[in-house]
C-alpha cells in the first residue's frame, strides 16, 4: 500500500521556500521524540548536530531533522527551528531547559538564485509553523527549491530538482517512508527503464541529455568546478530500532540513491541519510532498510518529476 511519511504518528512536514533568492528550508518535526541514525555517502557535506546520533553520544533522541539551502551559511535555520520546539516544550531535559536536538544537513544553492539570500534563523521557523500532518508539498519547494541536477556542464546546462516522498508498508502494520531533497552532480535514472529522467544537457537550449555517466566513462573531462551538490535522504518509520541500527537502516537507504543517481556518491557530493524511528512496532531492521531503499529511490524519482522550472532551470515537466 502507498503510504506517506506524515501516515506515521507524531511526524509533520513543513516548508518555508524564497522563490526570489531560490532557496527554502524543509522540515520534519517529531516533537515527542524518535530514536535517530545516519550515514554520510558523499565527500562534500555541510552539516550541524550530527554527532548527536551517535551510539556514543548521551542524547537518546532526537526532535526535528532540518534541512536547508545556502550551504553552510543556510545551518542557522537549525536555530529557528530549535526556537519552534522550545516554545512547544520539545527538547532533551538538562534540569534548566529543555534542548531540542535537531540534526540538520545543507545543500549548495547558491549558484541557482541570489548567492546573498540564504535559509536563516526567520525561516527555520517559518517552515516549522508551516508544517503539516497531511498531504506534503513535492518539487521545487523547501529546500528543494533551488536544487539541481545534471551538472557536469555546470548549472547552465543542469536541470531542476526538488523535494520528493515516497514511502511503503507491510500489512503488519510497519510503515517505512522516505523524504529526499535531490541536488546531484549526476542525472537521476528509473532504474528500471534505465532512462535519464533528468540531467545535464547537451546545450543551455537542448532538451537532449549529455548522459553524465556515459561522458565520465569516455574520458571527457568536465569542464566546470563541481563540488556544489548534496542530495539529502530522511528514512522514518513506525518500528523500534537503537541508534546503532537506525544506522544501519540510513545505509541500506543510501543504496536508493546509487540506484536513482548515475553516478552517485561522488566526490563533488555531499550525500547523506537520516533515518528515524517511532518505537511504535517490532521489525527486522534489515526489512526496515530493504524498504527505506525502496522508498527513497523512489523519492528521489518524485523529487524531480514533481520539480517546475525556476530561474530558466528547466524541469522533467517542461521537458516532456
Amino acid at each position: 500500500m502507498t503510504v506517506s511519511i506524515t501516515d506515521i504518528d507524531g511526524v509533520s512536514v513543513g516548508h518555508a521556500s524564497d522563490f526570489e533568492g531560490l532557496t527554502g528550508v524543509t522540515v520534519i518535526l517529531v516533537p515527542s521524540g524518535m530514536t535517530g541514525g545516519v550515514t554520510i555517502s558523499g565527500f562534500a557535506s555541510s552539516t550541524r548536530q550530527i554527532d548527536a546520533l551517535s551510539p556514543s553520544h548521551i542524547v537518546p533522541e532526537v526532535h526535528a531533522i532540518c534541512i536547508a539551502g545556502g550551504s553552510a551559511y543556510g545551518l542557522d535555520a537549525a536555530s529557528g527551528v530549535m526556537s519552534y520546539l522550545e516554545e512547544k516544550g520539545s527538547g532533551f531535559d538538562v534540569g534548566v531547559a529543555r534542548i531540542p536536538i535537531v540534526p540538520t544537513a545543507a545543500i549548495f544553492d547558491l549558484r541557482v538564485g541570489s548567492p546573498k539570500t540564504r535559509p536563516d534563523k526567520h525561516m527555520g521557523y517559518l517552515a516549522c509553523q508551516q508544517a503539516t500532518f497531511g498531504k506534503v508539498a513535492e518539487g521545487s519547494v523547501g529546500a528543494g527549491t533551488g536544487a539541481t541536477v545534471g551538472k557536469f556542464y555546470g548549472i547552465e546546462q543542469a536541470m531542476k530538482g526538488g523535494v520528493g516522498i515516497a514511502g511503503e508498508s507491510l500489512d503488519s502494520g510497519l510503515i517505512v517512508a522516505a523524504l529526499a531533497v535531490v541536488n546531484a552532480f549526476g542525472d537521476v535514472r528509473d532504474p528500471f527503464s534505465g532512462e535519464i529522467l533528468a540531467g545535464a544537457r547537451k546545450g543551455r537550449e537542448s532538451k537532449e541529455f549529455a548522459d553524465t555517466a556515459e561522458l565520465m566513462r569516455k574520458g571527457v573531462q568536465r569542464p566546470a568546478s563541481a563540488f556544489q551538490n548534496t542530495t539529502v535522504g530522511v528514512i522514518v518509520t513506525n518500528t523500534k530500532l537503537t541508534k546503532q541500527s537506525a544506522s544501519t537502516v540510513a545505509k541500506m537507504a543510501s543504496l536508493g540513491m546509487a540506484k536513482a543517481i548515475s553516478p552517485g556518491h561522488t566526490i563533488y557530493d555531499g550525500d547523506i541519510v537520516f533515518a528515524l524511528a517511532s518505537g511504535q512496532i517490532d521489525a527486522d531492521c534489515h526489512t526496515v532498510g530493504l524498504m527505506a531503499e525502496t522508498a527513497l529511490t523512489k523519492a528521489i524519482i518524485r523529487g524531480v518529476t514533481r520539480a517546475k522550472e525556476v530561474g530558466g532551470i528547466p524541469s522533467f515537466l517542461g521537458q516532456r
